[in-house]
C-alpha cells in the first residue's frame, strides 16, 4: 500500500514531506494533526529509512500516545515499529533517568513519588491538615520546578505570603526526596533537562540517539519541556512540532504559549505550515470560534474553515438560575434525541468549573437521562456518597465485603486495621463473607474489650436495620433519614474536616438522601429496590469496557480538549465563570494586576474557543441571570465572549425566547401524534 494517505490535503501533505529543517505545524481544531504526525513517522521509516530507534514522538497523555501507536500499527508492521518511541515526556524522562541515574545522584532503583505521595510529604513539612493550603504549596513547588527554578532561584520570584510558605518548605521537600532516593513527577522532565544543559557528555550521548523528534500539542509545553526539546534536537534541528496557539489553556500548570514564539527566535529557519481546513464542524460554528479568538493577540494567525455546510443557528438561552438552566438542558436533550433519532452519547454538556456539575447531575438523574462524567469527580465517586451507599449496599447484600469494610470504618467504629486483618483471615479460612464469619469470629477470638464491643455494636445495628429493608414509599424515605442520623455522619464530617469542606460534603449527602427519598415516594420503591436503582445509575460511571456507554457526556472544558461531539451544550457562559476571574492575584503589587488580568482573559478566551470547536453540528449556549454563590443568589451578566461570537455575522437573529416545560411537552406530544 502507498505510504501517504491519499486523503491528505495539500497542507497536510506538505507537513508530512518537509524534512529540510525544523517545522512548526500550526494545526487548528479538528484539522487532522494526529494523521499528520502518524503519516510523517511512517514516511520517515518507510521512505526515508530512518532507524526507528532514532525517531521519537512525544505526547502529553498516555491516551494520546496509545491512539498514535494504534494508528501507526495500521500503516507499519511490527518489525518497522521495533524500537520506535511513542510516549509522554514523563515516560521518556523515566527512561533517561534510568540510564543516567548515577549522574543525577540517584541509585539505579530510585523511587517515583506520585501526586498523593508528594502531597503527604508537603503535609508533613507544613504540619497542617488544611488540604487547600497543602495543595497550594504543592502546586507552587511544581510550577517552580516546571520553570527550571531550584529553591535558591525561586526565592527571587516570591511575591505573596503563600509563595513565601511554599519556598520555606521547598528546601526541605527537595532534601526529603534526596533522602528517600526518590523523584517526583516534575523531576522526570526537570532532571533530564538540567543534566543535558549542564553536562556536555550527557547531552551529546542523547542527541546522538535522537535523529528526528516529533512533539504533539506543543502549545502545552512548559519552560522545562521546551528546554529539554531544544537540547534534544541539537545540533541537527530535525524536528516537527504540532500545536495550536489558540488552544493553549494550561497556564495554571506552567504551560506557556510563548514557547511557540521562542521557536522562531531559537530556530530562525523554522518552516511554518498552517492547517486551517477543519474536518469536524460546520462553518457557522467555526465562524463563531474565529470571531472569538481574533480578539486575542495574534502570534501566527489562522482562520478555520470547513466544507461540511453552514449549519443551523447557534442558540443562546438566558435562564433565571442554575436550576432552570439544568432543566432547560434536560428538556432540550430529550427533545433533540427524539427529533433527531440520536443516541445519548451524541450529546455533551460542557462547563468551566466542576461545581457546575452538581445541579446538572441532579436533574439528569431526575429525568432518567444516562450520563457519564469526565474531568471531575462523579457524584457517586465522592467519598461521602460512597460511605452512605456502603450501608445500603450491605443491607441489600450482606456478603458484599467491600461494603462491609467501608461501613465499618466510615465513620470508624473503633475497630483497628489489625482486627480487620484477623477477621479477613478468619473469614477466608471459613470460606465465607466477613458478615457471615463475624459471629464465629467473636466467639472464638480473643479481642480487646473496645474492639469486641465495637464489632458487636456494628453487627446489632445492621441486624436492626435489616428488619426494615422491605419498607416502601414514605416508610423507605424516612428510613433513609434515620439511617444517616443513626451513624452520626454529620458529626463525623465536621470532626474530620474544616467547616467549609465539611459543609460541602454534608450537602452532598443531603442531596443524595433527598434524591433517594423522592425516588422512593414517586416510584413506591423499597430500600432494596432503591439500592438496585442506584447501582444501575452508577454502573455507567464505572463502565470500563472498550465500547462507550450510550450516555450524555458531562465534562469540564479543560477535560473536553481533544474530544468532539455532534451536539454540544456550553452552560454557564457568564462573567465571573467564563471568563473565570480568580483571586490568586490579590496579594500581588497593584501595578502587576492589570497585566495578569489581561493574560487571564486571553487564556479564558482560548478556553471558550476550545469549547465552541468541540461541536460538530449544533451548539447551544446558556447563562444565568442569577447564580447561587455560597448562601446567596448573585446577579450575573452574560459573558463578553457571547457578544464576540456574533460580531459581523450577517443575518444573526436575536435569541429565541426561553421555552417553558409545557412548550417542550407539547412538542414531544406532537411527535408521537
Amino acid at each position: 500500500m502507498a505510504v501517504l494517505d491519499p486523503k491528505l490535503n495539500d497542507k497536510q501533505r506538505e507537513a508530512v514531506l518537509y524534512l529540510d529543517g525544523p517545522a512548526l505545524v500550526l494545526a487548528g481544531a479538528g484539522s487532522g494533526k494526529t494523521r499528520v504526525i502518524t503519516q510523517k513517522i511512517a514516511y520517515l521509516l518507510q521512505e526515508c529509512h530512518y532507524d526507528a530507534q532514532r525517531v521519537l514522538a512525544l505526547t502529553f497523555t498516555n491516551k494520546a500516545a496509545r491512539e498514535m501507536r494504534e494508528r501507526l500499527s495500521s500503516v507499519l508492521n511490527r518489525g518497522q515499529m521495533k524500537g520506535l518511541f511513542v510516549g509522554t515526556f514523563h515516560s521518556l524522562g523515566l527512561r533517561f533517568l534510568r540510564q543516567e541515574a548515577e549522574h543525577a545522584g540517584l541509585k539505579p532503583r530510585f523511587s517515583i513519588m506520585d501526586a498523593h505521595d508528594s502531597f503527604a510529604v508537603v503535609q508533613d513539612l507544613l504540619h497542617s491538615t488544611d488540604r487547600g493550603r497543602i495543595f497550594t504549596a504543592q502546586q507552587q513547588i511544581s510550577l517552580w520546578k516546571n520553570a527550571l527554578l531550584d529553591p535558591d532561584r525561586a526565592a527571587a520570584h516570591v511575591k505573596t505570603t503563600a509563595q513565601e510558605e511554599a519556598l520555606r518548605i521547598f528546601y526541605s521537600y527537595e532534601a526529603t526526596l534526596r533522602a528517600y532516593q526518590a523523584v517526583d513527577f516534575d523531576d522526570l522532565v526537570r532532571l533530564p533537562a538540567m543534566l543535558m544543559r549542564d553536562d556536555e557528555a550527557i547531552a551529546a550521548r542523547w542527541q546522538q540517539q535522537v535523529h528526528y523528534l516529533l512533539v504533539d500539542e506543543y502549545q502545552d509545553t512548559n519552560v522545562c519541556q521546551y528546554e529539554w526539546v531544544r537540547q534534544l534536537v541539537q545540533p541537527r534541528a530535525q524536528f516537527t512540532v504540532v500545536g495550536d496557539d489558540d488552544q493553549a489553556i494550561y497556564a495554571w500548570r506552567g504551560a506557556t504559549v510563548e514557547n511557540l514564539q521562542r521557536l522562531k527566535e531559537d530556530f530562525p529557519e523554522l518552516r511554518l505550515i498552517k492547517l486551517e481546513q477543519n474536518y469536524r464542524s460546520v462553518q457557522r460554528i467555526l465562524q463563531a470560534a474565529n470571531q472569538v479568538i481574533k480578539n486575542n493577540p495574534v502570534i501566527f494567525g489562522k482562520s478555520l474553515w470547513s466544507d461540511l455546510g453552514y449549519g443551523q443557528e447557534i442558540h443562546i438561552e438566558d435562564c433565571p438560575n442554575e436550576r432552570a438552566e439544568a432543566e432547560w438542558v434536560c428538556f432540550e436533550l430529550m427533545q433533540e434525541r427524539t427529533m433527531r433519532q440520536a443516541r445519548w452519547r451524541d450529546f455533551a454538556v460542557l462547563y468551566r468549573s466542576n461545581h457546575q456539575a452538581r445541579v446538572l447531575e441532579q436533574f439528569l438523574r431526575q429525568y432518567r437521562i444516562p450520563y457519564v462524567l469526565t474531568g471531575g469527580q462523579s457524584f457517586f465517586a465522592k467519598a461521602e456518597i460512597r460511605d452512605v451507599l456502603a450501608y445500603l449496599r450491605l443491607l441489600a447484600n450482606t456478603d458484599d465485603d467491600p461494603a462491609f469494610i467501608r461501613a465499618l470504618t466510615h465513620p470508624r467504629k473503633g475497630v483497628g486495621e489489625v482486627t480487620l486483618q484477623r477477621l479477613g483471615v478468619f473469614a477466608s479460612g471459613q470460606d465465607s463473607s466477613l458478615w457471615e464469619a463475624l459471629p464465629s469470629f467473636l466467639l472464638s477470638t480473643e479481642l480487646p474489650t473496645v474492639q469486641r464491643e465495637a464489632l458487636e455494636g456494628f453487627r446489632n445495628f445492621i441486624l436492626r436495620m435489616l428488619g426494615e429493608v422491605e419498607c416502601r414509599g414514605e416508610q423507605a424515605a424516612s428510613f433513609l433519614h434515620r439511617l444517616v442520623s443513626a451513624i452520626e455522619y454529620e458529626h463525623y464530617l465536621f470532626d474530620r474536616y474544616d467547616e467549609r469542606p465539611a459543609q460541602a460534603r454534608w450537602q452532598n449527602v443531603l442531596d443524595l438522601i433527598e434524591w433517594l427519598q423522592r425516588k422512593a415516594v414517586e416510584d413506591d420503591l423499597s430500600v432494596l429496590e432503591i439500592v438496585q436503582h442506584v447501582s444501575l445509575v452508577s454502573l455507567l460511571e464505572n463502565n470500563e469496557g472498550d465500547e462507550e456507554p450510550d450516555a450524555v457526556q458531562l465534562s469540564t472544558l479543560h477535560a473536553a480538549k481533544g474530544l468532539e461531539f455532534p451536539h454540544v451544550f456550553l452552560v454557564g457562559v457568564e462573567e465571573g465563570l467564563l471568563p473565570h476571574l480568580g483571586r490568586e492575584d490579590e496579594e500581588l503589587p497593584e501595578d502587576e494586576r492589570p497585566a495578569l488580568l489581561v493574560k487571564r482573559i486571553e487564556e479564558e478566551r482560548r478556553l471558550m474557543y476550545v469549547g465552541i470547536t468541540r461541536a460538530q453540528r449544533t451548539l447551544r449556549l446558556s447563562w444565568c441571570q442569577r447564580r447561587r454563590q455560597g448562601r446567596e443568589d448573585v446577579v450575573r451578566e452574560r459573558s463578553r465572549f457571547v457578544d464576540e461570537m456574533f460580531v459581523q455575522e450577517e443575518g444573526q437573529k436575536e435569541p429565541e425566547p426561553a421555552k417553558t416545560p409545557d412548550d417542550y411537552l407539547a412538542e414531544l406530544k406532537s411527535l408521537f401524534d
